[in-house]
């Protein structure tokens, strides 16, 4: 398990999270309750530590696919659970993911492959 990969996608979550309350208060005119706004963000803040708690996908052209499948089934439980409310809100689900995964992707995979890389020599 990497505590940085983890971190790292639990900070991103939680900014992209922000982002999503924002986002959904200018949807639905300010009329969302203060516990919605809390619940979905903390669905983006799990979505990026799940995605920290994963294995790191180290073939590029895999990460949009795997960003949107996932992000999407963690939007789902949200979405599903709050009365298929915001369909906008569970559709960026599947682009947060990817962003998540590209985030996770230079920040830590591709720094481990340099920095292995270098102790070799």
């Amino acid at each position: 398990m990497n505590k940085k990969r983890i971190l790292i996608g639990a900070i991103t979550g939680a900014i992209l999270g922000v982002f999503c309350i924002v986002g959904a208060n200018v949807r639905f005119g300010g009329t969302l309750s203060n516990s919605f706004l809390f619940w979905f963000w903390f669905n983006r803040l799990l979505m990026g530590v799940v995605f920290g708690l994963i294995p790191a996908c180290t073939i590029l052209w895999r990460i949009p696919i795997r960003g949107v499948i996932i992000g999407l089934l963690i939007s789902l439980i949200f979405y599903s659970t709050s009365g298929f409310v915001d369909l906008t809100g569970f559709l960026v689900g599947g682009l947060y993911g990817i962003i998540i995964e590209f985030v996770l992707y230079y920040t830590v995979t591709v720094k481990e492959q340099s920095s292995s890389k270098n102790e070799g020599r």
